[in-house]
């Protein structure tokens, strides 16, 4: 299931931008955040997509939502201009923001890409 966030949540799982101003994961997994609006038609066709996968991927990662209509300050923290977009938070490393309703195939791809890549010793 898809989990929504308030900021203070976000603060709490995702990154405390109030205490770091360098970006530092305070999650266990590695999370998607989905900055969405109710009257956004591209937003409704991503949602079940995002369903399906934090089923698909239960375990491994986080798939959370964020309403840019209530959550003003959290979207306006992370510039998000449009929606829907999307920031890919892996464990380690910096996030990757994608702008848009991407297919499922894609997030699959950015998924494995992005937040389960495996380190290559």
């Amino acid at each position: 299931m898809t989990t929504h966030l308030t900021k203070q949540a976000f603060l709490d799982k995702v990154f405390n931008y109030e205490k770091n101003k360098d970006w530092k994961f305070e999650g266990e997994l590695p999370c998607i955040i989905d900055f969405y609006a109710d009257w956004c038609g591209p937003c409704k066709m991503v949602a079940p997509i995002l369903e399906e996968l934090s089923v698909e991927f239960e375990g491994k990662i986080n798939i959370y939502k964020v309403n840019t209509e209530v959550e003003q300050e959290l979207a306006a923290a992370f510039g998000i201009r449009s929606i829907p977009s999307m920031l890919f938070c892996p464990k380690d490393g910096q996030p990757q923001m994608a702008v848009g309703a991407l297919p499922k195939d894609t997030l699959i791809q950015a998924i494995n890409d992005v937040l389960l890549k495996e380190t290559v010793a």
